[in-house]
Parts: C-alpha cells; sequence; structure tokens
C-alpha cells in the first residue's frame, strides 16, 4: 500500500483548519449541513447524470483502491521473466505450462498458457495488446468519473452561494443578521473549491497514475513473454527489461544491480515494442 494519497489529502485539511485556527475562527463556522450536502450530493449526482449508471457503480467500486491499491512492482516483474526464460531455454516452452496454471497474475499466466500453446509471435502480441487496451479503458472510466465531479464540484459551489444569497436579499430587514448569512452563503463556494481540490481531482489523478502504472507493468511483462518466445537469453533480457524502467524504481532492488556495462534503468530504451526484435 501506498499511502500518498491518504498522507497528502490529511495534510492539506490540516493545513485548512490551522489556517482557520490561526485566523481565530470556529471549525463550526464552515461545517454547515446545507451547503455540505448541496455541494456533496449535487456533485455526485451530476457526475452520475454525465454518464452511465454502469460507470458510476464501478467508479465507487475503485474508490478504495486510490488509497490501498497495490503498485506493481517492475523489479520483481523482471526476475519473475528473468526465472522464466531460464525455465523455458531448459525444458522448452511447454514446460512453462506448470507456471501459468500456478501465477496468480491473470495477464502473466494467459501468456504464458498461449506461448505452451504455440501461440505465433503475431497473435501473440495481439492478444496481449488487447489485454492491455481493455484493462487502461476500464481504469480511465473510474479516473475520469472522479476527474469530472473535481470539475463540477466548484460550479455546484457557486449555485448554493447564489441560492444562499437570494435568501440574504429577502432578509435586509435583519440587519443584525446579514454579516452571519452572507458567511454562511459563501461557505457553500468554500466546499465546492475544497471538495474539488483536497478530494475529487486527486483521487481522479491518483487513479490515472495507478492506470498508466499497471499499463508499463504490463507492456514490461509482454516484451518479456515475447522475447522468451523467441529463445532471448535470460542475461540479456534481464538487462533489456532493466532498461526500459525508471532507474528510481529499480534502486535499492537486486533486479537494479546493473550488469557490467549496463547501468540499471539506463535511458535510451527506445519504443517497448522493439525489445523482443532487439533480442
Amino acid at each position: 500500500m501506498d499511502p500518498a494519497t491518504l498522507l497528502g489529502l490529511l495534510l492539506a485539511f490540516a493545513a485548512m483548519f490551522a489556517m482557520l485556527f490561526l485566523e481565530g475562527a470556529h471549525v463550526s463556522s464552515i461545517m454547515l449541513p446545507a451547503p455540505m450536502i448541496l455541494v456533496f450530493f449535487g456533485t455526485i449526482a451530476v457526475a452520475v447524470a454525465g454518464g452511465t449508471l454502469r460507470d458510476a457503480l464501478f467508479s465507487a467500486k475503485a474508490l478504495p483502491k486510490a488509497f490501498k491499491g497495490r503498485i506493481p512492482t517492475a523489479a520483481e516483474r523482471i526476475e519473475e521473466l528473468v526465472s522464466l526464460a531460464e525455465v523455458a531455454r531448459s525444458d522448452g516452452l511447454l514446460a512453462l505450462e506448470a507456471r501459468a496454471q500456478t501465477n496468480e497474475d491473470p495477464f502473466l499466466a494467459r501468456g504464458l498458457q498461449s506461448m505452451a500453446d504455440g501461440v505465433d509471435g503475431d497473435s501473440l502480441r495481439g492478444q496481449l495488446e488487447d489485454d492491455i487496451a481493455t484493462a487502461d479503458a476500464s481504469a480511465q472510466v473510474a479516473s475520469k468519473f472522479y476527474t469530472s465531479m473535481g470539475g463540477y464540484a466548484p460550479t455546484v459551489g457557486i449555485i448554493g452561494t447564489v441560492v444562499s444569497l437570494t435568501h440574504v436579499l429577502e432578509n435586509l430587514s435583519q440587519p443584525d443578521e446579514l454579516g452571519h448569512m452572507i458567511a454562511a452563503a459563501f461557505v457553500a463556494t468554500l466546499w465546492g473549491l475544497v471538495s474539488a481540490n483536497f478530494i475529487w481531482l486527486p483521487i481522479g489523478a491518483r487513479l490515472a497514475r495507478l492506470a498508466r502504472i499497471e499499463q508499463d507493468y504490463m507492456e514490461l511483462t509482454m516484451e518479456g513473454l515475447l522475447a522468451i518466445q523467441e529463445g532471448s537469453q535470460p542475461i540479456l533480457l534481464g538487462e533489456r527489461l532493466r532498461s526500459m524502467v525508471p532507474a528510481h524504481e529499480l534502486r535499492g532492488t537486486d533486479a537494479g544491480k546493473a550488469s557490467p556495462g549496463q547501468p540499471a534503468g539506463s535511458a535510451g530504451a527506445g519504443d517497448p515494442r522493439d525489445v523482443h526484435e532487439a533480442l
């Protein structure tokens, strides 16, 4: 679990409440039920209206992933692919069928099974690319849903403020209450901005980032499988795959230890689609 999102949101809200404290204001002055209900429920409602119910339900199920989703480790996958290359060179591609049946990663397992079944390289690439595209499209649904909420929330907050100000104008005969009523009216705008920038947009960005990491991870796996199918040497395979991964993701791992003349995570890896050809 990567705590970046949870930690960042907590710090953001802590900074806001610290400002209230330093200004001598009370937290209760912004914790008003009416504007908060409008902003949060109104934002969710218009986001649902802008898509499909299926998208909304899928996005709700994807929300926990933003906070506790496991980030795949490229170093571990490289070690696994090198191990599979050793098995393939010593025992043949048919030996990978046993690994496919016990592997917990459906994407890798499917690729191994296809290799054991004798699927040619072009067909295997097409199959794996389709899997990657489908997984990415699915992940983007949730990311775009929360990003759209971040776009709607400030406007919904402004709507709440305008509605409240109409109520203020109806009570101009009570000057003693005007200050409090105007301040309360702007709470809706505040929560619109806060919810957008402290909740929805960060969650959308987080899910988009996780989707990109997962896509890169699957592409790394695909190129490794294609290289294994062509009989690549395990050592050369490991070096080439390490060159596709940013150095900071390999630093401090066994997979990040470079062979002589090949720095770990070096740049210039080129198009990952050409990896199997280079091997």
